[in-house]
């Protein structure tokens, strides 16, 4: 890996440490907007925008909570929650069905 700076005074552990924090940074906002959806926010008023923009903060910290338990990353985690309500949808589909399929068969 080649880390690039402009300033000719850094040694590379320097550069190195300046990358780290960098880094952390980075994976902060990719997960935020993609994770806690901060991008997809369908607000209008400043109201609103701010009110999304703290949920998403909120998601984010319960996010870092879960991986701190679960030691798996934000995106193993959505997905994991992804699957898990897909599966908990479906389930109650099928209870629906069976409902509706009950009632077809009694008599009127």
């Amino acid at each position: 890996m080649y880390l690039i700076s402009n300033d000719l005074n850094l040694s590379g552990t320097e550069i190195y440490e300046i990358y780290q924090k960098r880094w952390v940074i980075k994976e902060y906002h990719k997960s935020i907007k993609q994770n806690a959806s901060l991008a997809k926010s369908p607000t209008k008023t400043i109201k609103t925008q701010t009110n999304h923009t703290v949920c998403s903060m909120l998601a984010f910290v319960k996010l870092e909570l879960l991986k701190i338990k679960s030691g798996m990353n934000h995106f193993a985690l959505k997905n994991k929650l992804f699957i898990n309500a897909t599966k908990a949808a479906i389930e109650q589909l099928q209870k629906y069905k069976l409902i509706q399929n009950w009632q077809n068969t009694q008599p009127c």
